[in-house]
């Protein structure tokens, strides 16, 4: 054992170190191919010159002699050596790497070591990997154009800095001349090792074959069924062979193939090796390098026989097997493809189901997903490098989605049950392993005592395993035995070792096992990594992105699809300690790609489901009032016995969709239903998936693509044109809503989305102006509609309020709207136009009406300066009926006054129909929040602080409560003042606009439209609105003054009923024709008012005058019942 010169130890170090450089290399020859990438010293202008001079004359660049040439360099010498010198260190990389690859191969060939896969199956892959490793290296460093360009750089401006050449520079340039080549020189290296080579690959004659079978062979054999020995199904999966069993296929096609082409010479003295290796030509085109580079086998065994005397056969064999490449491993590789998503379907679907097969079917797992990885990357190779065939086809997969999903199936069941994979083998390698280990080493006729203590110790190591240290959830690590198991390989595969491991397969069978065994206790996550790792799509993203589109097309595809963004969360598998500066690239790459999947298939679900909402709207539709009108005049003309009235082809009845004579035919709904099962199915395959280090979780991305989608359904549905000021009517909208939301809410049924949140952040978002990405909602657009349409008619008395029926109703003109005004403001509507916007919208619709009061106030407050000494004059003489009639003949802008005063009464009485409405809803969705709210309220007594008076009526007035004191006009009007109005000015302004209203309003009178209609239960042109106006601006503007509210209206009534008793002492028939319907107005605006009373009126204007009013204006009105 002293002279097995550490061959285990140094084998794995130098894999591992020849992965690292092997990526490192890949890298150079990446960043140095792409444009955006290349490093800036040679994209570098000024450095033209130079870098071709160097690329000409390397090695040998004589820097004195042609300083000329190199003089960017000579000015940047230390930017230039600090810009090459990773490049530089990366080559020497190559260099010492080569070296240790030379000692360890000729120390292997010295000691004449026994390799057969069988056997010492670690040792053998080793010495195999090793060489592959080295051929790759080599072979990416010769597909490198820039090299000598980076190391002569290197050098001259080495020299140029420290006077003298880089030691190891001559060593690597050489190196640089020799791969010109790379195969003719590899190929004189390797001729030493042939023997030892070609034994280690003759060893697969046995594995390779078997795994490279027909579809048919395995078929027929039921390979990975459980079912097909159903007496057997408990018994443990085990074989001489375990780790072959799974070795993947594309790894010995690269032995082989790559092995022969190195020590070529068995080809023609061996018929072993030249059946072999024509196998492996005849299974595709291509093997892989590295990640995305490949190797076109058959071009480059040609090309390297050509120059051969003697090898014209195995070129004709070469072409042979290309030509039969080309024409049958499509067919064959989509078959296996075909078989292996059933077997992987069958397999997944018996292990889900019985998870506690998963300990000794654990094989089976394993060589499920190495043989469907050898598939996927088969077809990644070469459907990126497709032959020009007849049958294209064969190179494309459109159902790939349903091979990955079971994939991630598989490897999901083994990381969930692992406690039961590990118990189970804890016990195995105690109870059986151990025994039959001490049994094997006790039947040995030769065991050095060093060896022997060796075997021993796993035997102890094993025998003391127990469940409870399972169960007390104790970490296990095994590698020390593996290690030791590799060492114990390469101790007895040396020649002369006085224990010869070719001698004792048994004991090399059980040791074997042991190790699966041992795997699957502690590395259970590094198998799945080596049996699994598709990472190689990351390097394809054109080819993975093309298998998503094909299978998404695919009906019976979109349960699968979860699957590809599942695979972006492996991709950190492919990353190396020796490249760190690929690390960002590949995470920013797996994060594009899993997110853009991930897009996809939240919009083609979130598309399905919007298509069945509106659906599901459209059937609602049906049921609307406005659809009923011909059923109820059919219905009305069978009642009188009279012939219905044909109107062409007659609607089918609603619900005469769900009636079929056969349930085979299939409806869109159905189909649609059952694309959204599909699709929903591929959300279970897992609830989140972690990429380097962010956790994202599937269903928000759905619920992304819904709330942002259903938000423009929503806005969409509101049909409002801006233009023709065309809007949907509320209780409409409000039905399709609630249409759409209901269909949503069965969404859950197919997967776990939080639809209540989903839904209340929609409808949240449509309360505010503007949603979260700055669109207008169905806020904005009411707002707009309400303002610029309903009450700008209504300001020009086009549209009248109707306060019997509690709406807006259009007027008898020549200048109809085109719109009926009772469609968009009757009770129903404005309830439904509260559930669409909620306090918050109608805080800001209300916001909005203020804006318009304000600027109506503004222009008021104009009047009244501009009459303020008349005003003064007829507040101190109001008792003078003389003195009045002369100042009131000075009055100017009266009517004007009562007009803009009549707009701002129209837009509160809006606004209360409007609160009114969403006091009705709140009540109906939330009892026990308004119960509180109207205690609070109903505690407000006229001596409460007027602070608290307005935030608890601010507090009522969000929840549709009508108060004393209007909050929103309060803070709209208490924002009109500046700094330049003192509060005393404010104050006399708002007394005096009380008297130029009072002292105008005999002058409704002379307005025919003034007339009071009792069907609408208000004057014709909405002068009844003024009580409404008169009371809330008052009490606003003398709120924010700090002034006794009830005191000046009651002078404001003085006022009023003596220029309104004045009307009857005129006798002109024009000026007192509707004098009993403005009389009406003063008792309007006593009712109106939470401040003056019945009695108060009754002292200062006669009763009997009201009541003659009153029968005056309803005595011409014919009464009809039924």
């Amino acid at each position: 054992m002293e002279n097995h010169q550490k061959l285990a130890e140094k084998l794995t170090i130098l894999n591992e170190r020849g992965n690292g450089v092997l990526i490192r290399m890949n890298y150079i020859k990446k960043i140095c191919a792409d444009v955006k990438l290349r490093p800036p010293i040679l994209t570098d202008k000024m450095m033209e010159p130079a870098i071709k001079y160097i690329t000409k004359k390397f090695p040998n660049i004589d820097f004195r002699g042609n300083i000329q040439s190199l003089t960017s360099i000579q000015r940047q010498k230390s930017e230039v050596m600090e810009a090459t010198t990773s490049y530089y260190d990366s080559f020497l990389d190559v260099v010492e790497f080569r070296d240790h690859v030379y000692e360890l191969l000729n120390t292997i060939d010295a000691s004449q070591c026994f390799f057969d896969i069988a056997i010492n199956f670690d040792f053998t892959k080793s010495y195999l990997d090793l060489i592959i490793t080295y051929t790759s290296v080599i072979v990416t460093l010769a597909r490198i154009d820039e090299k000598k360009a980076l190391v002569g750089m290197f050098n001259c401006a080495h020299e140029m800095t420290k006077g003298s050449r880089d030691p190891s520079y001559p060593r690597l340039s050489q190196m640089f001349v020799e791969y010109e080549h790379p195969w003719k020189k590899l190929t004189e290296e390797f001729g030493p090792h042939t023997q030892l080579v070609t034994a280690a690959l003759l060893s697969l004659r046995k594995i390779y074959p078997r795994r490279n079978l027909p579809v048919e062979r395995w078929r027929s054999a039921q390979l990975l069924s459980l079912l097909n020995a159903s007496a057997a199904m408990l018994d443990p999966a085990c074989c001489d062979t375990m780790a072959c069993e799974y070795l993947s296929l594309e790894v010995m096609e690269r032995w082989i193939i790559i092995g022969f082409l190195l020590c070529h010479s068995s080809l023609n003295s061996n018929p072993s090796s030249q059946e072999l290796w024509k196998m492996a030509l005849r299974s595709g085109l291509y093997i892989t390098v590295t990640r995305d580079e490949l190797l076109s086998i058959h071009k480059v065994s040609e090309d390297l026989f050509d120059g051969i005397k003697g090898y014209g056969k195995r070129v004709a064999d070469i072409k042979e097997c290309r030509d039969h490449a080309i024409a049958h491993s499509g067919a064959l590789h989509r078959e296996r493809r075909h078989f292996l998503r059933g077997a992987l379907k069958e397999l997944a679907t018996v292990l889900e189901d019985e998870p506690g097969l998963l300990g000794p079917k654990a094989l089976f797992v394993f060589m499920a997903l190495s043989f469907s990885r050898d598939e996927v990357q088969w077809l990644v190779r070469h459907s990126e490098n497709m032959p020009k065939i007849k049958q294209p086809e064969d190179y494309i997969d459109n159902q790939m989605a349903e091979l990955l999903f079971h994939m991630e199936k598989l490897k999901g069941l083994m990381r969930k049950y692992h406690y039961v994979v590990q118990r189970y083998h804890i016990q195995y390698l105690a109870q059986f392993d151990a025994l039959v280990l001490n049994d094997t080493i006790q039947n040995m006729h030769v065991c050095p005592e060093e060896e022997s203590v060796l075997l021993s110790s796993f035997v102890s190591t094993l025998s003391v395993l127990s469940v409870k240290q399972v169960e007390s959830k104790e970490e296990f690590d095994f590698r020390a035995v593996r290690l030791d198991w590799l060492r114990l390989q390469a101790y007895t595969s040396v020649n002369k070792a006085p224990l010869l491991i070719k001698d004792y397969p048994d004991l090399a069978k059980v040791m074997n096992m042991i190790q699966f065994h041992t795997k699957m206790v502690d590395a259970t996550e590094e198998l799945l990594q080596e049996t699994s790792n598709v990472s190689i799509l990351c390097f394809y993203p054109r080819v993975f992105e093309k298998m998503f589109c094909q299978s998404s097309e695919q009906m019976t595809m979109k349960r699968y699809l979860m699957a590809f963004p599942s695979v972006c969360s492996h991709f950190h598998w492919c990353r190396h300690p020796l490249c760190p500066e690929e690390e960002e690239a590949i995470e920013k790459r797996s994060l594009r790609s899993c997110v853009t999947f991930l897009e996809q298939i939240a919009s083609q679900t979130s598309a399905i489901m919007l298509e069945i909402c509106a659906e599901q709207c459209n059937l609602n539709d049906q049921l609307l009032p406005k659809h009923c009108v011909e059923a109820i005049s059919a219905a009305r003309h069978r009642k009188q016995k009279k012939a219905v009235p044909k109107r062409g082809v007659q609607k089918e009845k609603p619900g005469a969709e769900s009636l079929r004579k056969d349930r085979i035919i299939t409806t869109n709904m159905d189909k649609m239903h059952l694309m959204l099962t599909e699709i929903c199915s591929s959300y279970s395959l897992c609830s989140d998936m972690v990429v380097y280090e962010h956790i994202i979780v599937p269903t928000e991305f759905l619920s992304s693509h819904l709330e942002i989608r259903l938000s423009e359904i929503i806005v969409r549905m509101a049909n409002y044109n801006q233009t023709t000021q065309e809007i949907a009517r509320p209780t409409e909208l409000l039905a399709g809503v609630t249409a759409y939301a209901a269909s949503l809410q069965t969404l859950p049924s197919y997967v776990t989305v939080d639809m209540a949140r989903l839904l209340k952040n929609v409808l949240l978002q449509q309360t505010q102006p503007l949603d979260s990405r700055g669109v207008p909602t169905l806020t904005n657009f009411y707002t707009n509609w309400y303002l610029e349409s309903l009450l700008r008619l209504a300001s020009n008395s086009l549209v009248v309020h109707c306060p019997a029926m509690h709406c807006f109703v259009n007027q008898i003109s020549d200048n109809n709207p085109a719109f009926r005004a009772e469609e968009f403001s009757d009770i129903s509507e404005l309830r439904a136009l509260a559930e669409l916007l909620g306090p918050y919208g109608l805080k800001f619709l209300s916001e909005n009406l203020m804006w318009h009061v304000t600027s109506q106030v503004s222009e008021l407050k104009k009047l009244v300066v501009e009459n303020m000494d008349v005003l003064v004059q007829m507040r101190n003489n109001f008792d003078k009926a003389e003195e009045m009639a002369n100042l009131k003949r000075r009055l100017t802008g009266g009517e004007n006054l009562l007009k803009r005063m009549t707009i701002i009464g129209v837009i509160l009485s809006f606004r209360w129909m409007a609160q009114d409405c969403l006091n009705e809803v709140l009540q109906k969705h939330c009892p026990l929040l308004m119960g509180p709210i109207e205690s609070l309220k109903d505690c407000i007594s006229p001596d409460t602080d007027i602070k608290v008076t307005l935030s608890v009526f601010e507090l009522a007035s969000a929840a549709g409560m009508s108060c004393d004191v209007d909050p929103a006009l309060v803070s709209a009007i208490r924002s009109m003042q500046t700094d330049n109005t003192s509060i005393d000015t404010e104050y006399k302004l708002s007394c005096l606009l009380l008297v130029f209203i009072a002292v105008s309003l005999p002058s409704l009178a002379l307005d025919p439209n003034s007339s009071y209609s009792r069907e609408h239960g208000g004057h014709n042109n909405n002068v009844h609105c003024l009580a409404l106006a008169i009371n809330h601006v008052a009490a606003a503007m003398l709120t924010v003054q700090n002034k006794n509210i009830e005191q000046h209206l009651k002078e404001f009534l003085l006022l009023a009923s003596s220029t309104l008793l004045q009307l009857g002492q005129n006798e002109e028939k024009g000026e007192s024709k509707n004098r009993e319907s403005v009389y009406l107005l003063l008792h309007m605006i006593v009712e109106e008012s939470a401040f003056l009373s019945q009695d108060m009126l009754e002292s200062c204007f006669p009763y009997v005058l009201l009541r003659n009013a009153y029968r005056e204006v309803y005595k011409s009105i014919a009464i009809t019942l039924g």
